[in-house]
């Protein structure tokens, strides 16, 4: 599935400027490219966190679609809801228009606080796609670690000092576990490849079911990178194999990016003042061992997709 770019340049933005993000945000780059490819009408829930906080501010709004704010962990729950009512009026012939729905979260409202709802929408079946801006740490109420803050990272709840150097647990590969739900489609993407990104808002929204999409989303103040580096700093992570880019259409591993040369991990931890800790000479061994965690998990992932090393 190809997108056709002069058509979604034509569209209009159901996600509007001069939300209060902050400059280079990941999330919102995240959020407009996923608005831009969804088919309309559509009814967007998004939980409390970054995204919600710099768009929705009261009395003001940068949603140009239906919207509700929902609790930290119940935006699956609540788009789920909207999905059965919309159903039962539709079979009563009381809405004519097919809409769409998704459901937006942070890592946190994903990963940890939000997982009941979610795993519980996906086992239903709710034709619906949960999508997931994993800036890999509650940035919204201060940079605490979540499960998907990387290993090693120097965050407040995990602080690098004296006696600890940062996380000490690998980051949860949630999109697998998802895989594990036996839904129509589950993918991962990135920021910085914003046409693999909206092909797969495009496929999922095809299935009749419950879909996933996982996206890389840097935060400028959390990961500690300039705003002119966010979308390179997601790059990297896709060209470093920490955050590969693939999609499971129907069972069906797929890859959709391999780099022609793998870059080592340190290209892309040496961008980011949370990991400057493991660049001193006494830490190699953090880095060595978030190499092996990566290339264990790269090769893993080559076997699923028949791919080979």
């Amino acid at each position: 599935m190809a997108v056709n770019l002069k058509e979604m340049a034509n569209k209009p933005e159901l996600l509007k400027p001069g939300h209060r993000a902050c400059a280079g945000c990941g999330g919102t780059i995240a959020l407009r490219q996923v608005m831009r490819a969804t088919k309309t009408p559509v009814v967007v829930s998004c939980a409390t966190g970054c995204m919600e906080v710099v768009t929705t501010i009261y009395p003001y709004t940068a949603w140009d679609c239906s919207f509700i704010h929902s609790a930290f962990e119940n935006a699956a729950a609540t788009i789920s809801g909207i999905e059965a009512a919309w159903k039962i009026l539709s079979e009563k012939k009381k809405v004519g228009e097919k809409y769409y729905f998704i459901a937006f979260g942070g890592d946190g409202a994903t990963y940890d606080i939000g997982f009941q709802a979610i795993s519980g929408a996906l086992e239903r079946g709710h034709r619906m796609l949960y999508v997931c801006y994993d800036n890999q740490a509650y940035m919204n109420t201060g940079t605490q670690r979540s499960s998907a803050t990387p290993f090693g990272a120097n965050v407040t709840t995990a602080p690098a000092g004296k006696v600890h150097r940062g996380k000490e647990q690998y980051n949860k590969n949630l999109t697998e576990i998802f895989v594990a739900h036996n839904i129509p489609y589950v993918a991962q993407a990135s920021i910085h490849n914003y046409k693999d990104l909206m092909e797969k808002v495009q496929k999922a929204q095809e299935k009749d079911g419950p879909t996933f999409l996982n996206i890389i989303a840097s935060c400028n103040r959390g990961w500690r990178v300039k705003p002119e580096q966010a979308v390179e700093t997601c790059r990297l992570a896709v060209e470093t194999c920490y955050w590969p880019l693939y999609e499971v259409d129907e069972g069906v591993y797929k890859l959709n990016y391999k780099p022609k040369e793998k870059l080592p991990i340190i290209e892309w931890i040496k961008m980011q003042g949370r990991f400057e800790q493991m660049l001193r000479p006494e830490n190699k061994d953090m880095i060595d061992k978030f190499q092996a965690e990566v290339d264990r998990r790269w090769q893993k992932l080559l076997r699923l997709c028949g791919e080979t090393a």
